[in-house]
């Protein structure tokens, strides 16, 4: 099982990456709103293809920070019902959450995502809007988006299994569930 830890830290490491360079994203979005919302007023001039590179990089902050949302839990829990039970409990929970709903619900969304974004990419599909930018590469956001949740959900699964089994710190524990994996 120890072994399998050092897979779950490089995709630890990997969500951890991806996420903080997507947060950029967010200041990169509102200075390309800002900048083209100034030009609009003052010179009456702006782009179509900044519009829709602020949406592509608003899409790229959600798929691809899922991972790193979740190497943090901060997705959603119902705290007040999983504060209830014991901490094997609420990990069982976790690992069924995972197995039943997670892990299925990627490999669909994977397989329902890709083949748009083959068929964008080989068409060289363009938004309709004048000066609108190529679609591939907002498409390409969701399969990459659950790959890297998919990812983050088998490393999740290793942790939650290596306490259940007696080996390791419980990340669901509150205050420093990502400091104790560290």
């Amino acid at each position: 099982m120890k072994q399998l830890l050092v897979i779950s830290r490089f995709i630890d490491a990997l969500n951890e990456w991806v996420g903080k360079g997507a947060t950029w994203l967010i200041l990169a979005t509102v200075l390309i709103s800002a900048g083209n919302a100034l030009m609009r007023k003052f010179f009456g001039q702006g782009t179509n293809a900044l519009l829709e590179i602020q949406w592509y990089f608003f899409a790229a902050v959600f798929t691809l920070g899922s991972g790193y949302a979740f190497l943090r839990n901060a997705h959603v829990r119902i705290d007040f019902l999983s504060n209830k039970f014991s901490a094997r409990t609420r990990n069982w929970i976790d690992v069924g959450g995972i197995l039943i709903f997670l892990l299925p619900l990627c490999y669909m969304m994977f397989t329902l995502t890709w083949p748009l974004l083959v068929q964008a990419y080989e068409t060289g599909e363009m938004s309709f809007n004048p000066g609108g930018l190529i679609r591939w590469p907002v498409y390409a956001m969701l399969p990459a988006g659950f790959s890297l949740l998919a990812l983050q959900g088998l490393s999740e699964l290793l942790k939650r299994l290596h306490f259940i089994f007696g080996d390791g710190p419980d990340v669901l524990a509150h205050d420093h569930s990502h400091e104790a994996v560290e």
